[in-house]
């Protein structure tokens, strides 16, 4: 039997410009989620109940309020998304049916309340930049979603941010170059 190769147990050089992996950032704690994810959040679930029920928003919003963390949530941005929502579904999913490749009932009630979250945001929330309210339905889709839905809400939502905020959109670009 040989000795095994004295180089395989070696620690691996590092390519110029690299750094070594910090070890101490797998002992960190998590991030703490803000006040208004946890409100998206629990509006997601809103939502997702709502499409699938159809119950009343005051009824869903009465259940959502009753979850232990929800005191940690954005209340006022809790409701405005719930039943801004609920309240304009029509518009948003005319909006949405530009952009989307099928019929936005035929899509998955978690990606559907993702999107019509975001889309409400893009519409509704002009203190929210546009690709924060992106990003946020992203992380959304991550969280709560299928494997690649996060994908699909990205891009349609970027679509939609051209058409809901052009001349935001419009101005990133040409910061860009």
């Amino acid at each position: 039997m040989t000795d095994p190769d004295p180089s395989a147990s070696a620690k691996p050089a590092s390519r110029p410009g690299t750094k070594p992996a910090d070890k101490s950032a797998t002992n960190k704690r998590p991030a703490q989620k803000s006040s208004r994810r946890r409100s998206r959040e629990f509006a997601l679930q809103g939502l997702y109940e709502w499409l699938l029920s159809g119950s009343e928003a005051s009824v869903i919003e009465a259940h959502m309020r009753e979850q232990d963390d929800f005191k940690k949530a954005d209340a006022a941005h809790f409701d405005a998304l719930l039943h801004g929502c609920v309240v304009e579904a029509a518009d948003l999913d005319a909006v949405l049916a530009r952009h989307v490749d099928r019929k936005t009932s035929e899509l998955s009630p978690i990606e559907h309340g993702v999107l019509l979250i975001g889309t409400y945001e893009l519409k509704h929330c002009v203190d929210i930049p546009y690709r924060v309210a992106i990003n946020e339905a992203v992380e959304l889709a991550k969280s709560f979603g299928g494997t690649d839905g996060h994908k699909y809400v990205n891009g349609v939502l970027d679509k939609a941010a051209s058409e809901l905020r052009p001349v935001e959109v419009q101005a990133r670009r040409d910061a860009r170059g």
